[in-house]
């Protein structure tokens, strides 16, 4: 059996740290996958726990160089680890400022042709210098260190090779250069020293502003009680959230935030959901109502018992929602991956011809020294690596506060690509709570007449059997037909049935009291022989009006028709107008049959409609789609469809796997859920166009943050090459680059509706 788990790595530096860590990880036996997320600072390996441990993963990746530890749910001390992180590193960069601001001015005045004392004295450059070169840039020996040892050299290596050789030349000018009375020696330990200051000022910023990535999650959890009030031994004592326990009686007052998952046992109140519905009006609640950890109690009191504590709470599932999809990678990472596993070694190569082009071919040993410097410090494999997971943790973390939950990269990326959005009707373009609206009596001719709006004792019969019949059934309308038999008849005057079974599409079959009954479609009727020719015309009209009909028979003979209607979401018809605004063809997939479901894509604006399919053959028909192609009037050549799938009935789920994209409505089922790739928990069809324009938006970024880091580095390279750039301007320019894409991506954080 595989297991999935989530480690936490402190220490990378670059790309090429995040895959010298998985290639290492997935040399393991028993290691199925491997995902390193730099952004985040976080592996996910998938393994079989039969063959390998969870500690031989761990000790592998300390094997690097790097601190790991295992990511358990719930854990709050990441946070004080970073800002601890953040810290540490801004004393440093402040220390490393005070120690390098002497060796900037002694370089400016020299480039002003003034000589002072003491900033031009070798001596004093070297007493200022060598702090900063090795307390300061301890981490980068260390880490380049570990890099070499493992094989496979980074960032750290490129920094710590390009100012050493700065600092050691230095060092060897100061003693034994020799300069005529007057002259200058040529010292660079300015550059070795700023560069170390400016990457370190650029790590400070950076990690600084990945913390604000994973700000989304920060709020999720910050909605979390801290709390609970638990009767224990009939009296009641606030304890902390994390001991509560399943099946413990909590206690709720007015204005407090409920602290997990229950069901009600004594009370009465109302809701506000709004976090996880988004819906702003408060929810009554009364005995025997499920309530749902992190909402708020606005009016009365109530007691619930415990049904999901800790990690399986609605929140707690959300917070680890998230946190998977910013944990994966999008697979147009992969040419970032490619490009880092090679890229430390090439520069390396590429400084190393510098110098010797420099040196040999124009007999210039410190042109060619400070060129080689250039080169390694200006290259930056950073960049590479968070130009897709910083987008991708501030993508998904946006669409979390949206009530958008994106499954993972993968699914972000194909998102951003949808052509075709299929509907399904119930619970998803209507409310799912169809309400009965006629009740029509049936005469031996097989005409039918319209029921006044309180139907009289003789459509008693229809009505009672028929709600008898449906008093098992699961499915919305049946549902909207025993209520509306409890709302006439009462509860007491409806038997339940001897015998039921539901068919699937069609309606059910029931005995009541001796008779046998059939509510349901056409098909259903003929397939048990029972004439109804005579009533096609009102079938017809009921149905041209969006609403479903179902013939009621008794004991072969239909004594009656039940009009159901569904009533169409508020956000239906805008979503569609939008989703096609954005030029996304739309269809509608239903089991009703094919009048009700015209008449319910006319009133939303939906003109391709598939009715009348069974629950299993939905899959079959998304297949169908996703194999036709598709062209637009701005594209003629025809293309594959790439479709999205959206839902919210257990009978939607293999529809849903089978779409390229899956969306399950969060009002629907866990089932529907699960396989889905994306949750839209507000249940609101608009969250769907917002959902593909994030995802856009989102790819945008990754695609702009991955042209600047290679235009980057394309440019800086042979400039740095050519003895164009001084060391310490490109080791500012390596320090800003990673910044600039980390702060490209926060730009999503302005994303609107």
């Amino acid at each position: 059996m595989e297991r999935k788990a989530s480690i936490r790595i402190s220490g990378m530096s670059c790309a090429a740290c995040a895959a010298r860590i998985e290639k290492k990880v997935s040399s393991l036996e028993g290691v199925k996958t491997t995902a390193v997320n730099l952004a985040s600072e976080k592996a996910v390996v998938e393994f079989n726990p039969n063959v390998v441990k969870m500690h031989e993963i761990i000790e592998s990746v300390q094997f690097l160089g790097y601190e790991a530890v295992e990511d358990n749910d719930g854990d709050r001390k990441e946070e004080e680890k970073r800002d601890l992180e953040i810290k540490n590193l801004r004393l440093l960069v402040l220390f490393s400022a005070v120690l390098s601001t002497p060796l900037i001015l002694g370089m400016v005045l020299h480039l002003a042709g003034v000589e002072l004392w003491p900033f031009h004295n070798g001596y004093f450059q070297l007493v200022v210098a060598t702090p900063v070169q090795f307390i300061v840039g301890y981490r980068f020996y260390r880490n380049a260190y570990y890099a070499l040892k493992a094989g496979a050299p980074n960032m750290d290596v490129l920094v710590a090779m390009g100012t050493s050789a700065a600092y050691f030349f230095s060092i060897y000018n100061v003693f034994f250069q020799y300069t005529a009375p007057g002259e200058m020696k040529d010292l660079y330990f300015e550059a070795a020293a700023v560069i170390i200051t400016l990457i370190l000022l650029g790590k400070y910023l950076e990690a600084a502003a990945k913390g604000k990535t994973s700000e989304a999650i920060k709020k999720l959890m910050g909605l979390q009680a801290r709390t609970a009030r638990v009767v224990r031994d009939r009296r009641e004592e606030d304890i902390p959230v994390e001991d509560v326990k399943a099946g413990d009686i909590i206690v709720v007052r007015p204005g407090e935030r409920i602290p997990v998952d229950g069901r009600i046992t004594e009370g009465y109140s109302t809701v506000d959901e709004s976090m996880l519905t988004g819906e702003s009006i408060p929810v009554e609640k009364k005995f025997g109502d499920s309530v749902i950890g992190a909402s708020i109690n606005k009016t009365g009191a109530f007691k619930f018992e415990a049904v999901k504590v800790g990690k399986d709470t609605v929140l707690s599932q959300i917070v680890k929602m998230v946190e998977d999809a910013q944990g994966t990678k999008a697979p147009i990472q992969k040419i970032a991956d490619r490009v880092s596993g090679i890229f430390v070694p090439a520069v390396i190569a590429t400084a190393a011809v510098t110098f010797l082009i420099w040196y040999f071919g124009f007999g210039d040993f410190g042109k060619g020294l400070i060129s080689a410097v250039s080169v390694l410090v200006i290259a930056c494999p950073c960049a590479l690596g968070l130009a897709t997971p910083t987008a991708i943790m501030v993508g998904t973390g946006k669409g979390a506060e949206k009530g958008i939950l994106i499954k993972g990269g993968e699914n972000l990326e194909r998102a951003y690509r949808i052509d075709t959005v299929v509907l399904d009707k119930t619970g998803t373009i209507t409310t799912g709570k169809p309400e009965v609206t006629d009740i029509l009596l049936g005469r031996g001719d097989g005409c039918y007449v319209p029921e006044e709006p309180s139907p009289r004792p003789e459509s008693w019969r229809v009505l009672r059997f028929a709600a008898s019949a449906e008093k098992k059934s699961e499915h919305p309308l049946g549902a909207a037909v025993f209520n509306k038999g409890k709302e006439i008849i009462g509860v007491d005057g409806i038997p339940g049935p001897e015998e039921f079974e539901a068919v699937p599409g069609k309606g059910v079959r029931a005995r009541v009291e001796g008779s046998t009954v059939l509510v349901g479609t056409r098909k259903l009727m003929t397939e048990n022989h029972v004439e109804f020719k005579g009533m096609e015309d009102l079938l017809r009209k009921l149905e041209e009006e969006g609403k479903t009909a179902m013939l009621v028979s008794i004991d072969g003979s239909v004594e009656g028709v039940l009009a159901v209607a569904d009533t169409i979401k508020e956000s239906s018809k805008e979503a569609v107008q939008k989703l096609q605004s954005m030029g996304i063809e739309i269809y509608m997939l239903t089991g009703d049959n094919n009048k009700t479901a015209q008449a319910v894509a006319r009133q939303v604006g939906i003109t391709d409609v598939v009715a009348e399919v069974l629950p299993g053959d939905k899959a079959r028909e998304i297949e169908k789609l996703r194999n036709t192609n598709t062209q637009t009037e701005q594209n003629t050549r025809k293309q594959t469809r790439v479709v999205a799938m959206v839902g919210d009935g257990i009978n939607d789920a293999p529809a849903l796997a089978a779409a390229d994209i899956g969306m399950a409505m969060g009002t629907g089922t866990d089932i529907a859920m699960e396989a889905a790739d994306i949750t839209l928990m507000r249940g609101d069809l608009r969250t769907i166009p917002l959902a593909i324009r994030l995802s856009r938006m989102t790819m945008r970024k990754i695609k702009q943050n991955l042209f600047w880091a290679f235009i980057y580095n394309i440019i800086g390279i042979p400039f740095a090459a050519a003895g164009l750039l001084n060391p310490v301007i490109a080791g500012g320019a390596m320090a800003f680059s990673s910044v600039s894409v980390v702060a490209n991506s926060l730009t999503l954080k302005r994303f609107k509706d």
